[in-house]
């Protein structure tokens, strides 16, 4: 479907068609209906899928701009995601005068504070700002009529399951609650249960959990070595852009210390850095000034680095699912893109876990032969019906025609 059928504001499709926009990824078509309806939803879909436009034009679309007042909010897990939501919902936004505005930690509340006394329409937050400002500032939510939870999985893996329910508390109307995440875990499905009404619930990531375009290599070596086979890998394939993945702060300034004596245009990014740096850093990124950053799992949820091509493990990932949400930063909206992956003899057993959950066919560049015989399973079991079929074939049509323009 394209946009242009779409019961749209004049103004929103003159800002789609200006960002390049022609047809709804699967997860925007499945979601827009329902949106607009008022119904209060659960989505789930894989990383890169377009949840935030998916999310933010419906949201544009019903905002009154005559009405000076909080009528949508938007709670994520970090500053990097507030303000990349904020700069997209601004962008759909662009010719209307909805006012939309991002509050976060690590800049100064005043500042904010004068922003929101001069009125805004669409709230982005997280959620300890949020609560700081609902304490100490006139901040009313009492003309919200979209909640949105945005990354909801990896808040309460971040413990801010506490800081959720304190600010849904605070939503004491009838409003419209839209939960997006990429899993589905106990903690969520209470969440939801406890506070949503009759949601409409959309699977679309129960068969493909890695995106197709996405290339997964992995290579073994030892940590004397590891240093040494990440330089060769990045001299040998030259990527455009590389988020390299460390496990912590410490590792990722080892690591950066060295590779900013070999190669050119590098930087670094952890939580323990100063605001303006990251969002800094964040921006140059984006806008292809630098080439690799070097990085902890800060930047592994819900950011969109458009032109990233590789995606480096240099520290293994704790969990399957960290490695979806690390390689999730490339192969985005169908753009190709590789994955690599540094492991060890210790790292064997989620190794397969990763390779069988994910359904990948792994590419080794260097290991013990014997692993030749860790792929993906042949037989998988089919967990959707002759429908879902069609509905996939139908998706990657859409896909492909939304790449090529057509």
């Amino acid at each position: 479907m394209k946009f242009a059928e779409l019961n749209l504001k004049p103004q929103i499709l003159k800002a789609l068609k200006q960002l390049g926009y022609r047809e709804l990824t699967p997860i925007q078509e499945e979601t827009f209906p329902h949106i607009i309806a008022g119904k209060d939803m659960i989505a789930l879909a894989e990383t890169g899928s377009g949840k935030t436009a998916a999310c933010g034009i419906p949201i544009v679309q019903s905002i009154d701009p005559a009405k000076n007042q909080i009528q949508a909010l938007v709670l994520v897990p970090t500053r990097e995601l507030a303000l990349q939501y904020v700069t997209a919902i601004s962008d759909v936004a662009k010719f209307t005068r909805i006012t939309p505005f991002a509050v976060y930690g690590g800049f100064p509340i005043e500042i904010q504070k004068a922003k929101l006394s001069h009125g805004v329409n669409i709230l982005i937050a997280t959620p300890g700002r949020l609560i700081d400002l609902l304490r100490n500032s006139p901040l009313s939510l009492s003309q919200v009529q979209t909640f949105i939870l945005d990354e909801a999985d990896e808040m309460l893996n971040m413990g801010f399951i506490t800081d959720i329910e304190f600010i849904i508390s605070c939503l004491i109307h009838e409003h419209q609650t839209l939960l997006f995440a990429a899993t589905m875990p106990k903690e969520i499905k209470h969440l939801a249960k406890k506070y949503l009404k009759n949601p409409v619930t959309l699977e679309l990531n129960v068969v493909q959990v890695a995106p197709l375009s996405l290339c997964h290599h992995f290579q073994q070596t030892t940590g004397r070595k590891k240093f040494a086979s990440l330089l060769q890998y990045i001299k040998n394939t030259k990527p455009t852009q590389a988020i390299i993945f460390c496990k912590s702060r410490r590792n990722c300034e080892n690591l950066f210390d060295k590779l900013k004596k070999e190669i050119d245009s590098v930087d670094i990014m952890h939580g323990g850095m100063e605001q303006s740096r990251r969002s800094s850093l964040f921006n140059r990124f984006k806008k292809k000034q630098l080439k690799t950053i070097v990085a902890t799992d800060i930047v592994s949820r819900g950011l969109d680095f458009s032109y990233v091509t590789h995606v480096i493990n240099y520290d293994f990932p704790d969990s399957p699912l960290a490695y979806t949400h690390r390689t999730g930063r490339t192969a985005r909206m169908g753009r190709k893109g590789i994955a690599v992956t540094f492991f060890s003899t210790h790292d064997l057993h989620t190794l397969k876990t990763i390779i069988k959950n994910n359904n990948i066919d792994p590419v080794w560049l260097s290991a013990d032969p014997q692993l030749n015989n860790i792929r993906k399973p042949k037989n998988r079991p089919r967990r959707f019906n002759t429908s879902r079929k069609r509905q996939l074939k139908e998706t990657d049509r859409r896909r492909h025609r939304h790449k090529t323009g057509r």
